[in-house]
């Protein structure tokens, strides 16, 4: 999916899948449910064009594109797995999330900013030191100046704010170069073996599933205005504002600010026993 003529043939036949009604998805899922692989297929299939959508908004940050879809496709096909028809939700809002998640933990992973944190942490950093640097950028002009006044609005030090900047800037050096100028042999081939013993590898991916499954099911105690308020505010990188989310919902700032704080404390008491392996 790497070449662009490929990778151009196979979006143009993605888009080409007809949509699915709405009764059609939820007949495709209720089947899926029930273990017909033949119709889990087809809801990926209908779906995929939102998997390239989503990717689309993320190829700036340096990723292959190709890499990308396939991130969220895995995404897209887990959405599928995990899908309750019963609840009411459309399953393309559901994926939403999952496709969402899998392209963002790809760029994150694919940045340099390894030790600057991780997982929901790293990724809201990543995009938003981005942004706000950029903004600032424009006005201010003195780099020093520039580091003090981003190292506030983080809240660390200048010190720490520099090698943040360093990572975020630093480009990695392809594997496949010459090792030498005057050798055939490539960077990769010196590289001593850093392969990971299965079993450890089986543990993360049991463990990473362990914490989904948990979090789901703590976003079930939710009612639609928390569930709302909570994937807005809490789970988003751009994290809305509580005046934006009143207007949504047609209540004053200081109601969906009871919103939130009655969604936060049903969310302690759902997970305050959960206490994951480092």
């Amino acid at each position: 999916m790497q070449s662009s003529a490929s990778l151009d043939r196979y979006i143009q036949q993605v888009r080409a899948i007809p949509k699915l009604s709405r009764e059609e998805e939820h007949g495709f899922a209720l089947r899926a449910l029930d273990g017909d692989q033949e119709a889990a297929d087809k809801l990926v299939e209908a779906n995929l064009r939102y998997v390239i959508a989503i990717a689309l908004q993320y190829r700036r940050y340096g990723v292959k594109l190709g890499d990308l879809i396939a991130e969220g496709s895995v995404g897209l096909v887990t959405a599928v797995r995990k899908f309750d028809p019963h609840r009411g939700t459309r399953f393309v809002t559901y994926a939403g999330y999952w496709i969402r998640a899998f392209v963002l933990e790809a760029v994150v992973r694919s940045s340099t900013m390894i030790g600057a944190g991780s997982g929901p942490f790293r990724s809201k950093l990543f995009f938003r030191l981005r942004r706000e640097r950029a903004r600032l950028s424009n006005l201010i002009a003195d780099p020093d100046e520039l580091i003090e006044k981003l190292a506030s609005e983080f809240e660390t030090t200048p010190e720490k704010m520099t090698e943040l900047l360093r990572r975020l800037d630093q480009r990695e050096i392809s594997l496949d170069a010459p090792a030498y100028h005057d050798s055939d042999a490539t960077l990769v081939e010196m590289l001593p073996s850093a392969e990971e013993p299965q079993d450890v590898i089986v543990e993360r991916q049991r463990r990473r599933s362990g914490i989904r499954t948990r979090l789901e099911g703590a976003l079930a105690v939710l009612d639609d205005r928390e569930r709302l308020i909570v994937e807005k505010r809490i789970l988003s990188d751009d994290s809305a504002s509580l005046a934006s989310l009143g207007r949504e919902l047609g209540v004053s700032r200081e109601r969906a600010r009871q919103l939130e704080v009655r969604a936060k404390k049903k969310l302690r008491d759902e997970l305050k026993d959960f206490a994951p392996a480092a």
